[in-house]
């Protein structure tokens, strides 16, 4: 049986975390392993030192899953707007995947948010990788006579951006003419 006194411990310490997460989801969105870092930082950052680190971590993660029981954080919720996002800003696909990855989403919601995208679009990463010429000026927004010097380049920063190569030849290889016409749909 837990005494009274470490009780009335435990309900404080609870109550303190839930108000450190509703502080912190007040201000960003958040996936379910991103809350728990947090919580965990800020609590050991805090002067209330009488909870060991294992208990700890179940209310921490008893306060996470009464969270997503009232729908405040939300995995699926969480990739979907932050692929939607992303594909706005010109990522590619693999680029969001990682994202997500490192953030601790759940592989089956990475997938199912992909495959929606996958579904409205046709060729998401060759769009995605048309926005990235705009936005870095490169490929078929270069002048004539400087494209062939800058291919190499080119076809660099594509590939950090996370386009495989068929995508990034594919539209290097645009004319400029083309391009603007792809551009226009946007």
């Amino acid at each position: 049986m837990i005494p009274s006194k470490s009780k009335k411990n435990l309900e404080a310490t609870i109550e303190e975390i839930r108000k450190f997460s509703f502080s912190y989801l007040e201000k960003y969105s958040s996936s379910r392993q991103q809350l728990r870092t947090y919580l965990l930082k800020k609590f050991f950052k805090s002067s209330n030192s009488y909870v060991a680190k294992s208990e700890l971590l179940t209310l921490i993660d008893i306060v996470i899953s009464d969270l997503e029981k009232n729908k405040f954080i939300s995995d699926k919720f969480y990739s979907q707007s932050k692929i939607k996002k992303f594909i706005k800003k010109g990522y590619s696909l693999n680029k969001i995947r990682n994202y997500l990855i490192n953030k601790g989403i759940n592989e089956k919601y990475i997938k199912d948010s992909i495959s929606k995208i996958n579904l409205e679009e046709t060729d998401q990463d060759f769009f995605s990788a048309i926005k990235t010429c705009k936005k870095r000026r490169i490929g078929p927004n270069r002048e004539e006579d400087n494209r062939i010097l800058f291919y190499k380049k080119d076809m660099s920063i594509l590939a950090r951006s996370g386009f495989n190569n068929e995508t990034s030849k594919k539209v290097l290889d645009l004319s400029k003419k083309d391009y603007k016409k792809l551009f226009k749909l946007f």
